[in-house]
Order: structure tokens, then C-alpha cells, then sequence
């Protein structure tokens, strides 16, 4: 972890209010190109009792939390376990780079189980989250012109294009610089720029860019079509028995 990481969060794992199955670092430290003032995306799960689901008042499935601990901004989503469970089988992407983040800051058995489990939810349908990921922030991009949405842009399209190649979920920006054949050569020099700050114009040709992120986007249908991933996940049942079995163990 970066400095700002270096942090000692197990305060903040205690004062939530259900018991927490594990928590990690997302956003921009997982995707490898945090700036000096990022804030610290906290993701997880937590787990709320059986009472909570079965009376009728809705329970509080997601909790969002932001706050400021010691001059750094956190912010801390959490699922309840069957939401998060739902949300890793509707192909998303997102919820499965936040389980498989290296930036552990808290795991239980279930994190390790889940996380056992997260290659038989994977599919060549993960290519339409990455896809429609990159073209929101593309769209962003061509609006504001800042360097973030431009390199989130790259991100998620090779974040999927490996994907669809190898199986393996990889978010993070420089390693997938250096491993995909056709990526950007100016990516390097990009990531360095947002280290030194989180908002400000890319200062790119734009044509080029576009260039880069429309061929990107055909290498990415490409690697959909010839992917070996299944159509569909295949971790359903293993993945309700664990829900049903943590849920009463409480």
C-alpha cells in the first residue's frame, strides 16, 4: 500500500454496526494511478441478521458511508451479503474487482470462500459492463476533457480485454499497460500526471485518444468472441448454500 494507505483502519471496521466480512481499498489505489489527494474507496460486505429479512420493514441493504480520519477522506460501501452475492451473478464486474482487491483491510472466512468462488461467476458477458463502463466515461471525457475519466476510459477496456483472454480479473492500470498488446504507449506518462493531481484537463490530442479507445473497443469485442469463458456463471448453488449457511451462523 501507498502512504496514504497507511492507515490503521480497525477502528472504523469496529464501529460499523453489523459485522463486516471483509473490506478492501477500490477506486483509483486499486486501479494504480492515485494522486496525492485521492480519497480511500472502501468496499465490502456486511452481514445483517436473519430478523432483519424476514419482518417487514426493508432492511438497509447498502450502507454509504464519508467521512475524514486523520486528514484523509474515506468512504466506506458495504452490501449485505445477499445483495453482494446477487450483484457478483448479474455479470458485474465492479463488485468482483472490489472482492479480489489485493488492498485487504479486513477478511473473514466467508471474504476467502467468496473469494474461492469468484471464478466460476466469471462469463464472456463481463464484456458488456466493461463496454458500457468505458463508454460512460468516455462520454465524460468528451465533456470535461479531465485525465481521470480518460484514464478510467482505458482502464475498463483492458481491464476487459484480459479478462476475455485469460479469465483473470486485473485492474490495475500499469500492470495491464505492460501485459496487453496494443495498449497506448503514452499510458505510462499518463498515470504519472494524475499521481501529481486528481482534476485538471489530460492535455492529449483528442483525435488520437479517440483513435486509441475506438480501436480498443474492437479488440475488446474480439476477445468476447473468441473468449472461453461460459456463457453463463456456474457458482449459483454453491454460492446460495453459503449465503443460507453464513446467514444462520450469524
Amino acid at each position: 500500500m501507498t502512504d496514504t494507505l497507511d492507515l490503521d483502519l480497525r477502528p472504523v471496521i469496529a464501529e460499523q454496526p453489523n459485522p463486516l466480512l471483509f473490506a478492501t481499498v477500490s477506486g483509483a489505489h486499486l486501479y494504480g494511478f492515485p494522486s496525492r489527494d485521492s480519497d480511500v474507496d472502501l468496499r465490502g460486505a456486511h452481514l445483517l441478521p436473519a430478523a432483519d429479512l424476514v419482518g417487514l420493514r426493508e432492511p438497509e441493504e447498502t450502507r454509504s458511508r464519508m467521512w475524514v480520519r486523520d486528514g484523509v477522506e474515506m468512504d466506506l460501501v458495504t452490501h449485505d451479503l445477499r445483495k453482494f452475492v446477487r450483484l457478483m451473478l448479474r455479470h458485474n464486474g465492479y463488485v468482483l474487482e472490489q472482492l479480489l482487491s489485493p488492498l485487504v483491510v479486513h477478511s473473514t472466512e466467508a471474504h476467502r470462500e467468496l473469494v474461492a468462488l469468484a471464478p466460476r461467476v466469471l462469463t464472456a458477458h463481463h464484456a458488456h459492463h466493461y463496454r458500457g463502463f468505458a463508454r460512460t466515461q468516455w462520454r465524460l471525457f468528451e465533456k470535461t476533457g479531465e485525465l481521470k475519466p480518460l484514464l478510467y476510459t482505458f482502464r475498463v477496456l483492458l481491464t476487459g480485454i484480459h479478462l476475455m483472454r485469460s479469465g483473470e480479473v486485473q485492474p490495475h492500470l500499469p500492470t495491464l499497460a505492460g501485459r496487453t498488446d496494443g495498449a497506448p504507449g503514452y499510458l505510462p506518462e499518463l498515470i504519472a500526471a494524475k499521481a501529481e493531481r486528481e482534476h485538471g484537463d489530460a492535455g492529449v490530442d483528442r483525435a488520437r485518444v479517440r483513435a486509441d479507445v475506438e480501436r480498443l473497443h474492437g479488440v475488446l469485442d474480439e476477445a468476447q468472441a473468441a473468449s472461453v469463458l461460459p456463457a453463463a456463471p456456474t457458482a449459483y448453488d454453491a454460492l446460495h448454500d453459503l449465503v443460507v449457511r453464513i446467514r444462520l451462523q450469524g
